[in-house]
Order: C-alpha cells, then structure tokens, then sequence
C-alpha cells in the first residue's frame, strides 16, 4: 500500500494514453534480504524509461536491458533473479537474496482509474491479476489484508495513504510537516489562529482554519492517520484529542511535560473516554533523542510514529527523573 505504487500506476497511465508500450512488473517473493517487499511495483516504457523500483538498482538494470534489447512480454510471466549466490551477487542482492517477479503487459487502464479513485476516496482495494488469462479486476479489500501470490492469481493491496492531522501551525509544526512529507505522509495542519493561518508557507500540505475537534471528526480517521497536536491550548489540542481518541487513527499524540500529560489526561476523564482509550495517547510526545531544537524533536516525533506504525516496542523513552515522581506524588 505504499503510495509510490500509486505513482506508478498514474505515471504508467500517462504512458499509455501517449501511445507507449508499457510492461508492469510486480515483486511476488523474496528470500534473503531482498530490498523491495512482495507488492513493490514498477512501470516501465518500450524504450527503458522507469518508475518505480523492485530491487536496489541492477535488476533494474537488467530489465531494462532486456526491454531495449527487443524482448517482448505478450502475457504475464514470471522472472526470478538470485538463484545462486553469484546472481545474488551479480544483481546486487545482498546476503544471497533472491527475488521473484510477475511481469505483465499494461493493456487496458480502466483497472488503474478505478484504483486511483477508490484510493482518493480514502478505500482500501485489492487489484487481482489472473496469470492465465491476464484478466485485471478490482475488489474490496479490508485491513488485515495482505498481499498474495498462489502460482496463479496475484492479489496486491492499494490504499489511501497515511495522513498525519498537525493541530497547531507554529514552527515546530513548519518542520514536522516537511519531514512527514518525505516519510509519504499526506499533511494537514489546523489551527482556527488568525495569526497562524497568516504564515503557514508549506508546500504540499493542506491548511484549515476549522476547530481541531471539529475537523476531526470531519475527516473521519482511519487506521493509517495520525494526530500531532502541539498548540500548548487545551482548548484546542484537548477537544481534538478528545475526538482523536475515539477514532482509529494507529497515532495520537500530543506536546508537553509529564505533568503536563497527566493533567491532560485527568481532564480527558471527566469525558466519554475509557482509560484504555486515554491510554492511547502518546505524552510525552516523541522518543527520547536528546534533542532540543524544533527540527531535533520533529525527528523525535516522527521516529515514534514510525515505531507504531510498525508495531515496534518503543524503548526509546525519557525516564521518570526523581523530581517529577516527587510531583506526581504531591499533586
């Protein structure tokens, strides 16, 4: 579900309406430490053009030898690369990594339309490809889904892309936002502060000036968003969080002390929330990097987002200093 397969099946798209012979080529398997997991797509031109990747670079290199050299893929076929440690080696695949690929002729894009339109709509599909017949069709997926290969049929997922929600435009906010552009993440900042609205200046995401809560609920969180809130107000990180909670989103997380963090949370308990709910939350926010600067804790941020996207254990985290635990008990 990476969205750069979404880019290809758009780039591949454009070619073929320009009149251009395209091939798809799909990696079905890996063994070792092949680069590129199973569903990673590529698109690539009659005259060697790519996009997309499936491996480091030289199985690239090799198809597009193989395209330019004149060979032709009429019906989807399968190719693998590494069987012994000297093609490993050869195709740059390291610790005798072998990959396995599906490759197919693009000739019909009504199956790519659909895709990206059901993507657009934030729905996660599955795109079957019958070897035998080479017919394409798409379907429903659900999350849990993964990506499969029986000898026969191929089923690869698409899905809208991670969206992380950034409540507050100050500069902390300017930076997370850039980072998280590069990790593949759709960007929106909210902030109802007419001062804040006035200087947000990054390209690529999206700004809006409606209540946090109310925005929210609005965008009807799924398990691929996540919510940064990092206004210092309670009026606006608390009300949002509150609705965050509540949601799917895999993240939720906001700014500030442990102090700070345990009066937000007893405050979140005079609400519908269950303590496994206000649980969830992430305060502090972030791994313990050491870093003090907007951009230092931006990489704090995002690394703990990355972390439970992935399901890894978050070990990373700032110990309870002596003074705090005398503040916690005192208050």
């Amino acid at each position: 579900m990476d969205s750069l397969d979404l880019q290809v099946l758009t780039q591949a798209r454009q070619w073929h309406a320009g009149g251009h012979a395209v091939r798809l080529v799909t990696v079905i398997e890996t063994w070792g430490s092949a680069p590129r997991p199973p569903g990673a797509l590529l698109a690539m031109r009659a005259d060697g053009l790519v996009v997309g990747s499936v491996s480091g670079g030289c199985v690239e290199d090799d198809l597009i030898e193989r395209v330019r050299g004149g060979d032709e893929v009429k019906q989807p076929s399968l190719v693998t690369y590494g069987v012994t440690k000297e093609e490993a080696a050869r195709f740059g695949l390291p610790c005798g990594g072998n990959l396995r690929l599906v490759q197919e002729p693009l000739q019909d894009t009504g199956w790519i339309d659909e895709v990206l339109a059901r993507t657009q709509r934030h729905e996660l599909v599955a795109r079957r490809l019958d070897l035998r017949s080479g017919e394409v069709t798409v379907e429903a997926a659900t999350r849990g889904d993964e990506f499969s290969f029986d000898g026969n049929i191929l089923r690869a997922l698409f899905g809208p892309r991670w969206r992380m929600l950034v409540i507050g435009a100050g500069q902390l906010s300017r930076v997370l936002a850039q980072m998280a552009l590069a990790l593949d993440f759709e960007v929106i900042c909210c902030d109802p502060r007419e001062e804040y609205h006035l200087t947000w200046d990054v390209p690529g995401t999206t700004f809006s000036r409606a209540m946090p809560d109310d925005l929210v609920v609005e965008l009807q969180l799924d398990p691929h968003s996540a919510v940064v809130a990092v206004t210092h107000d309670p009026k606006l990180d608390d009300m949002a969080l509150l609705e965050a909670l509540k949601s799917p989103a895999f993240y939720v997380g906001a700014l500030g002390s442990r102090n700070n963090t345990a009066k937000r949370k007893e405050r979140l308990a005079l609400f519908d929330l269950s303590a496994q709910e206000i649980n969830r939350l992430h305060g502090p926010i972030g791994l313990d990097l050491g870093g003090r600067t907007p951009a230092e804790i931006a990489v704090s941020i995002l690394a703990e987002i990355v972390a439970v996207r992935h399901g890894v254990t978050l070990t990373q985290k700032k110990p309870v200093t002596s003074a705090e635990a005398c503040d916690s008990r005192s208050a």
